[in-house]
């Protein structure tokens, strides 16, 4: 049913790490293996985006006829998916999900990427999705914390270096970082989360959120206000403050702005929560001994990136729109920061400070493994795309 590839025809390059290992279990008709790598898939079926949106909470996956009188049901991996159309959206799914969907003709394929040189028929009937649920039960697809990429996305220039400011998040859910195109997740997920998430429901909402993460406006303010009045004194005096003289004057500077006695208190613990922040980030490798963390608006810069293609996947706006804002959130980044070293940490402070709360819990784990991945991974963008 899944014929060897010749190895003699013209060379076809997987657009990602899933197609080449289904690719390489098809040239040595591994089947077992074949079913292993879509257990630990993104698997994505197509339909109209009016359908979903009428029906958000279904998926209506049909059976088609094709070549030779088989019939299927298609779904596609992350590679292989076919260019944004405004009126195309894909659900995502699992081999588990599939197994478990209601098959009343055992005829029927599973046809995965089909009429591609990355197809794969599989026989679906209850002995073999017994099957894939056991191999899923043992190598199923866990979304959190992959470092994947696509060969066929922007690997050098702006729009990359844009999307490399975005690769933490990327990381964080387990998608490609250099996909700019059809899906970032399921279509109906990405609407849940930024409704969820972000309140956003529409074009205009997606914009107003993405503006203020460009601007640096989403996060607040404070955690850049007494890293500045450090740099300052750092500049001023040919040397680091004291952490006593740091915080002295951080204080007084808000006073100076108008700060009540509890916001004063709240500059004064924030230098002190720096302060513990970094002594972690140089015991877990994050910043050399010596090193400190200069700004935080990373945090909203990385979040824009991804904000911009959360609106493509949600179809709130078109491949161009999202691309100029990668490239301008990148740009920002590179005036903002030194080195990926510098914006890294910038990154995990901004969000460990807005959402961790000292427990060095998953905001911070992710923050530790991200930073490692990215910064020693031989594929990885910040090892590959220059700061300068």
């Amino acid at each position: 049913m899944n014929p060897r590839p010749d190895a003699r025809a013209v060379p076809w390059i997987p657009p990602s790490e899933t197609e080449h290992l289904l690719r390489e279990a098809a040239l040595r008709g591994d089947f077992a293996e074949q079913v292993r790598v879509l257990a630990g898939a993104e698997l994505f079926i197509g339909a109209p985006k009016a359908e979903v949106d009428a029906e958000p909470d279904d998926v209506y996956w049909r059976p088609q006829q094709v070549a030779k009188g088989l019939v299927v049901r298609q779904v596609l991996t992350r590679g292989m998916l076919p260019p944004w159309h405004p009126d195309w959206v894909f659900h995502q799914i699992t081999l588990r999900w599939a197994a478990q969907f209601r098959w009343s003709d055992p005829r029927v394929l599973l046809a995965v990427n089909g009429g591609t040189p990355a197809q794969l028929l599989l026989p679906a009937t209850p002995e073999h999705r017994a099957g894939w649920l056991r191999v899923y039960a043992e190598h199923g697809r866990g979304r959190d914390g992959r470092f994947t990429a696509l060969r066929h996305g922007p690997l050098h220039g702006p729009l990359a270096f844009g999307l490399a400011c975005g690769a933490p998040l990327a990381f964080g859910n387990g998608v490609p970082w250099n996909d700019v195109g059809t899906a970032y997740m399921g279509y109906t997920t990405i609407l849940d989360t930024l409704r969820d998430g972000w309140d956003v429901t529409d074009r205009a909402g997606w914009r107003k959120e993405l503006d203020a993460l460009l601007d640096g406006r989403n996060s607040p303010p404070e955690p850049d206000f007494v890293l500045r009045v450090r740099e300052e004194l750092r500049t001023g005096r040919g040397g680091m403050p004291s952490a006593d003289e740091w915080r002295e004057t951080a204080a007084g500077h808000a006073q100076d702005l108008g700060a009540g006695p509890a916001s004063v208190r709240h500059i004064e613990e924030l230098v002190r929560r720096v302060l513990r922040y970094e002594a972690r980030f140089r015991a877990e490798g994050l910043l050399p001994p010596e090193g400190r963390v200069r700004k935080t608006v990373a945090y909203d810069y990385g979040r824009a990136v991804n904000m911009a293609r959360w609106g493509l996947s949600a179809r709130f706006c078109t491949p161009p729109e999202a691309e100029q804002a990668i490239v301008h959130a990148g740009a920002l980044a590179r005036a903002a920061y030194g080195s990926w070293q510098d914006y890294s940490v910038g990154y995990a402070l901004g969000r460990v400070l807005r959402f961790d709360g000292e427990e060095y819990g998953p905001y911070h784990e992710e923050n530790v493994a991200a930073h490692r991945v990215l910064t020693e991974h031989e594929g990885s963008p910040w090892r590959n795309v220059p700061w300068r």
